[in-house]
Parts: structure tokens; C-alpha cells; sequence
């Protein structure tokens, strides 16, 4: 476990480093980062909790006539930026939505996974542990440093420079979330262009999606320095990979990974066949939030490694779920549909839930499906049990609604503001002239 730290710690490092300003930081419901940024001056107030914004303005939050919020930060989230100026660095705490009467937010997204965690305990887990795998693009800035489509490399996966053209602002990346405290296992290139992922090491669910956050503000925060823009979209490109986001779970007590066992099938418990039913069982409801835009669903599709199919297995990738071959304390089920554009605090609560449900109701696991399910044809899935996943966002949005265990998972604030979100979304999408539509058809009728 992470030391604690302490308020008069936090105040003793801030006059080391020269901090002249503080973050509080939050996430709204759709994934975006946010943050009220105070004098360090006001340093006291943020501590006491006293520290209120307008969540009227927020997406997915409060009306305007009962705005008013309170921040209250986390002590353990405290960070220095260590790129920000030596005249005066910029620290951040990540915070929690309160209301004014002092209780939790429900559209709090972090709350929210907070209180998943809690019906876990009750079920004699202690820690959820998660490993997740970002992916994004690179693309160059034009002379107004706004992002173009231009590649800065056309390498290819593992590839080395000068191939790989985004090695030195990936290289960069790995420094700055190293001084931030990130242990870096891993940064290679991906498989399409100009992509690339950089993997951190697994901690707990609350401690992993704010790492995410956190990784997904510095890696576009060094891209820019290097003149570039780093995107998390699912699919910008046609005819290349799209980035995903696989989340390695794992449910503990104590030191003991309850999803190994000496003695199980695979080295499996009991308890990781009724987690991965469940996943199986939620897996095409919970896809509106594990790959939450428009741009999800060109991802989604056979051909470009992204999981299309709902099944699992123990030997191949192209099922949803993977049992990578580690076992004893690093045994974990692998979510592979989930891309970086999800909230990663409700994508979590998602996964969670649909787990703890499996575990629940004792789910029979179905049979693996260990051959490439991308060359079988629809007949020989639907033989084999294999489910197809929602491919549009409109159909995952249907799906999600009537499933009461993520409806539940979610809370009412949260579920009924992302649906009214996506609603919106979704008819904006459908209703747009696109430039395909156009190049099709515009001659020929």
C-alpha cells in the first residue's frame, strides 16, 4: 500500500517545490477532464473542503437552479507537475463531488465507483484490482498548432526509430510519468501508424481510472511539446487499427487472488468462471459505456484486432475476454472491447457490477472458444454461442437500458444524464450530411 500522506506533508513539499498554484481536479460524465484552478492562497479553504463551483456548468451534473457544488479533494492524489514552470509549479489534487449539505454526489463518477467497491466488500473482496492498456495516436499540429491527419510516422508494431518518428515524445511521456511516480512497464509502438501504448502498473480500481486520467492529461500535454496531438479517439483513421484500452481485472482478499487455484480447470477458481459468466452474460449492455461515442463502433469490427464477438478463451485474441497465461498473484481476466474514450470511473462500476453479478448467481461459465472467431461465419457462432456485439451506439444505448444490474451499477443520476447525452449524440450523428454520403451519391442521383 501507497503512505498516506498527510496535510502538513502535502504543505511542507508545496514550499519545497515552489508551488504557486493548486488543481482540483474532477471528471465529468463523459470521460472530460476538469479542474478549478486557486492561488495557493486558497490552499486552506480546498483542505477544509470548503471549496464550491458552479456544476450547473458541468456536463451531466446539476440544473442552474441548484448548481452549487463542493470539492473535496483526495490528500492521496497530490501530485507536482513536474513540467510546469520553475518561477512557480502547478500541483493537483484529484477531488470528489459533494453536495452543499455535505453528502456525496450521485453524478459523481469517482463516488460512484467508490460505491461498487462497497457491494464488493460485502461480498468478502477487498481489493479490485485493475491493469488497463491505453492506446492513442500521434498526429501533427499544423503552423496554428491545431491538429491535421498527418501522420509523424508510418511504423508499425515493436518497430524502432527512425521508423517509429514518435519514439523521442513517447520516450519523454515515460520520464514525466516516472518523476509523477508511475512505474512504467512497458512503451512500444502499436500496430497502425503513428500509435502507440505506454502500460503502467495495475493498482486498485479508484487509484487506476484516476492514473488514467492522469495519463491521458500528460501524454497530451508532452505531445504538444513535441508538436503533435495525441488523440484517444477509438478509430480516426479508416483502414488501420483502432486504439483500445484492455483492462486486466482481478478480485482479492487480503494478499490471495481469489481467481487462482492450484487445483481449478486453467488454474481458475470457481470464483473467475462466475466473475468472467457475468462479464459474458453484461458484455453487449455494457458496451455503451465501455465504448461510449459514435467513433466506438468503427472500431468495433472484424479485421482490425478489436474484439467484435462476445466469448472467451485461454489461447486466443479474438474473443472479448482473454485469460493471459500468468497465474498466482498476476492470474486475471482481460476485457479487450473497452477503448480510452469510456469514463474510466464508470466503465469500472460496469465491469464491476457485471462481475459481482456472475459471482452472485453462480453463473455457469460457457465453453471457451479457442479457434479465430473472425473466420467463422454466423452460422458456425451462433453454433458455438457466440453473440455479436451492439454496432452502433444507438443499439448498445437499447441494450444498456434494460439491463437493471448496470442500470443499478450506475445510479439514476448518472444513467439518466448519459443516456439524455447520447440521445443527443446519437441524433446529431444521424441526422448529419457526411462527406462518404456525398462522394457516393451526389452524382449519381
Amino acid at each position: 500500500m501507497a503512505k498516506k500522506l498527510t496535510r502538513e506533508e502535502i504543505i511542507t513539499q508545496i514550499k519545497e517545490e515552489n508551488v504557486r498554484f493548486i488543481r482540483l481536479q474532477f471528471t465529468d460524465m463523459l470521460g472530460t477532464i476538469k479542474n478549478v484552478e486557486i492561488p495557493l492562497s486558497q490552499l486552506d479553504k480546498a483542505l477544509d473542503n470548503k471549496m464550491a463551483f458552479d456544476g450547473s456548468s458541468i456536463e451531466g451534473f446539476v440544473r442552474i437552479e441548484e448548481s452549487d457544488m463542493l470539492l473535496h479533494p483526495d490528500l492521496d492524489t497530490f501530485i507536482v507537475f513536474p513540467w510546469t514552470s520553475e518561477k512557480g509549479k502547478v500541483a493537483r489534487f484529484i477531488c470528489d463531488i459533494y453536495n452543499p449539505d455535505g453528502t456525496p454526489f450521485a453524478g459523481c463518477p469517482r463516488y460512484n465507483l467508490k460505491r461498487n467497491l462497497k457491494k464488493m466488500e460485502e461480498l468478502g473482496f477487498d481489493a479490485f484490482n485493475i491493469g488497463a492498456e491505453p492506446e492513442f495516436f500521434l498526429f501533427k499540429l499544423d503552423e496554428n498548432r491545431e491538429p491535421t491527419l498527418e501522420l509523424n510516422d508510418h511504423g508499425g508494431y515493436f518497430d524502432l526509430a527512425p521508423t517509429d518518428l514518435g519514439e523521442n515524445c513517447r520516450r519523454d511521456i515515460v520520464l514525466e510519468l516516472e518523476e509523477m511516480g508511475f512505474e512504467i512497464e512497458a512503451s512500444h509502438h502499436e500496430v497502425a501508424p503513428g500509435q502507440h501504448e505506454i502500460d503502467f502498473k495495475y493498482s486498485d480500481a479508484v487509484k487506476h481510472a484516476d492514473d488514467i486520467q492522469t495519463f491521458k492529461l500528460v501524454v497530451k500535454t508532452i505531445a504538444r511539446k513535441h508538436n503533435l496531438h495525441a488523440t484517444f479517439m477509438p478509430k480516426p483513421l479508416f483502414g488501420v487499427n483502432g486504439s483500445g484500452m484492455h483492462v486486466n481485472m482481478s478480485l482479492f482478499s487480503g494478499k490471495e487472488n481469489k481467481f487462482y487455484d492450484t487445483k481449478g480447470e486453467l488454474e481458475l477458481s470457481q470464483t473467475a468462471y462466475q466473475f468472467i459468466a457475468g462479464i459474458i452474460d453484461h458484455a453487449t449492455n455494457f458496451t455503451a459505456i465501455t465504448n461510449p461515442t459514435v467513433n466506438s463502433y468503427k472500431r468495433l469490427v472484424p479485421g482490425y484486432e478489436a474484439p467484435c464477438y462476445v466469448a472467451w478463451s485461454a489461447s486466443n485474441r479474438s474473443p472479448l475476454v482473454r485469460i493471459p497465461s500468468s497465474r498466482g498473484l498476476s492470474t486475471r481476466v482481460e476485457v479487450r472491447s473497452v477503448d480510452p474514450a469510456a469514463n474510466p470511473y464508470m466503465a469500472l462500476s460496469v465491469l464491476l457490477a457485471s462481475g459481482l453479478d456472475g459471482i452472485k448467481r453462480k453463473l455457469d461459465v460457457p465453453e471457451s472458444v479457442d479457434r479465430n472467431i473472425y473466420v467463422m461465419n454466423k452460422a458456425e457462432r451462433e453454433e458455438n454461442g457466440v453473440k455479436d456485439l451492439p454496432s452502433t451506439l444507438k443499439e448498445a444505448m437499447d441494450l444498456l437500458e434494460q439491463d437493471e444490474v448496470l442500470v443499478e451499477s450506475l445510479g439514476e443520476h448518472l444513467f439518466e444524464h448519459f443516456i439524455e447525452a447520447k440521445d443527443i449524440e446519437w441524433d446529431m450523428f444521424r441526422t448529419t450530411v457526411h462527406p462518404w454520403e456525398r462522394e457516393q451519391y451526389l452524382t449519381n442521383y
